[in-house]
């Protein structure tokens, strides 16, 4: 189908495709095996200015736009969705950043950040607070000059690689939701420390850690909008940069087919290739036909964000997270399925898809919070007739 993109998309997309093939598959199995964080391709990122696509052109970024995010996402997320999110984690530290911060915030941070010299970090979750994030107990005290933060986050996507960190944490707690703030956090700060790094079922080539602040002193020309404003921050990132999730998702479905079609080409039983077989033919069609949608809605949705970035995206936002993500998983298992025994083995990538894919049913939002999103946008539109 042709998604009408612009030239300067449609390089994007080309140079995207190149740095992944080039630079990523050769070691995606090597960074998924070790666990390492993997800064060589970052660099290659940078070099290819790609780490700053999503960020505003003042600042030192190409362009400010979603689209092109999900673009680059994407063609990442082909050869391998953990490594991607060395940019997708540091763009959902980032927006909220280029949303809410001032001027002197945006021209502190973002162009170490759009070339790559620094990544950025995203904590809102908390061992108690996961999907009911009005219960995050790590609280921040003004003190003079200062906030002081107390309380731990975890399970933070680029935790301890990156230097920068929007962090969420309450500073008025009988206001509730209300009483939550947003605040910049620079690795090095003093009381600023980190928790054990997970071991995870996937993405493993992205650090996952806990975050630690005791008495940790931060400026308070660091509050990040106005305080009080700290969940507008956070479900506003989330309008913005669940799209990302959704290209994630988008991307490893994508990479699935394409290794789905080539191995069923060249495996034969009975005498004939399996891609012959009428079972696989319609396994394969509608695995085709659900990305196809995906990408649909993905993009529209991208775009609609662009055109309209003042506006909520919540419900479109929501659906394409969780659509997406859902034909990920749906698309990897039966592509291991193709692959048959061979798929359930490590010296092919599908099993890795699988794993890979599981997450993004999860992280930003679990897919049963998506619905809730979605549901309570409908009861809302209806009740306004």
């Amino acid at each position: 189908m042709d998604y009408f993109l612009t030239e300067e998309q449609k390089m994007i997309v080309e140079l995207t495709k190149e740095v992944a093939e080039k630079v990523i598959k050769p070691v995606r199995e090597h960074y998924d095996e070790t666990e390492e964080f993997p800064w060589p391709v970052v660099e290659e990122l940078a070099k290819s200015d790609l780490m700053g696509v999503y960020i505003p052109q003042e600042y030192g970024g190409t362009g400010g736009k979603i689209m092109d995010l999900v673009l680059v996402v994407e063609e990442l997320s082909k050869v391998d969705g953990g490594i991607a999110l060395a940019l997708a984690a540091t763009a959902l530290g980032t927006l909220p950043i280029i949303m809410f911060g001032n001027e002197y915030q945006k021209q502190k941070y973002l162009p170490d950040i759009a070339a790559g010299k620094k990544l950025a970090a995203f904590a809102l979750t908390e061992p108690e607070a996961g999907s009911d994030a009005g219960s995050i107990r790590t609280n921040a005290k003004l003190e003079g000059d200062y906030f002081i933060l107390n309380g731990t986050k975890c399970f933070i996507t680029n935790g301890g690689d990156a230097e920068v960190y929007t962090v969420i944490a309450m500073t008025d707690k009988s206001k509730g939701a209300r009483g939550a703030s947003a605040f910049i956090v620079e690795k090095g700060t003093t009381g600023f420390t980190f928790g054990k790094k997970e071991r995870k079922m996937g993405i493993r080539a992205s650090s996952t850690r806990e975050l630690i602040f005791d008495n940790c002193k931060i400026p308070k020309e660091n509050l990040l909008g106005k305080e009080g404003q700290g969940f507008l921050v956070a479900m506003k990132t989330f309008d913005m940069s669940r799209p990302g999730v959704a290209a994630q998702a988008l991307g490893i479905a994508e990479g699935a087919l394409e290794d789905a079609i080539q191995y069923a080409r060249q495996r034969k039983q009975f005498g004939q290739q399996i891609i012959s077989f009428q079972a696989i033919q319609h396994m394969l069609a509608d695995m085709a036909t659900e990305i196809e949608a995906a990408k649909c809605l993905l993009y529209q949705v991208a775009k609609t964000i662009d055109a309209h970035p003042e506006g909520r995206h919540t419900k479109i936002s929501a659906m394409a997270k969780l659509y997406c993500s859902d034909v990920a998983m749906k698309v990897t298992i039966d592509a291991l399925q193709i692959f048959g025994g061979y798929g359930y083995m490590r010296e092919y990538p599908m099993e890795k898809r699988v794993r890979d894919a599981k997450i993004t049913q999860i992280y930003e939002g679990t897919n049963q919070i998506q619905r809730n999103e979605i549901a309570l946008a409908l009861i809302k539109e209806a009740t306004k007739k």
